[in-house]
């Protein structure tokens, strides 16, 4: 099989959404050189970067850090929090948390004693 026949059976069986964003347009001409070099398409190219960006930036404990407070704060859930700081992880700071809520909810019960 071809590998962009293959890149394409990859790109189908993975879900995907629309986003509409503006680039720096060096970055749009590096882009299309770049996938023209590696047989890919723009798209491809951003995604393989966005992906990378991503994953190095993960191994960082102030990123890990911040996830952490977001999840604290309410402002993402579990299973978001899980796929940045992994299962086991993610588990100890749930329970963190529930004893936090549980310390908050019987401080708020003796208050109003």
């Amino acid at each position: 099989m071809h590998l962009w026949v293959q890149r394409m059976y990859e790109w189908i069986g993975m879900g995907t959404t629309r986003v509409n964003f503006r680039l720096p347009e060096d970055l749009v001409e590096k882009a299309d050189i770049a996938a023209e070099v590696t047989h890919q398409n723009r798209t491809e190219v951003i995604v393989n970067a966005l992906r990378e960006y991503l994953q190095d930036i993960e191994d960082d404990d102030a990123f890990k850090e911040a996830i952490v407070e977001l999840y604290l704060d309410g402002e993402i859930g579990f299973e978001t929090l899980k796929r940045f700081i992994g299962r086991q992880d993610a588990e100890s700071v749930r329970a963190s948390k529930t004893i936090l809520d549980q310390g908050d909810d019987l401080a708020d019960e003796i208050a109003e004693l």
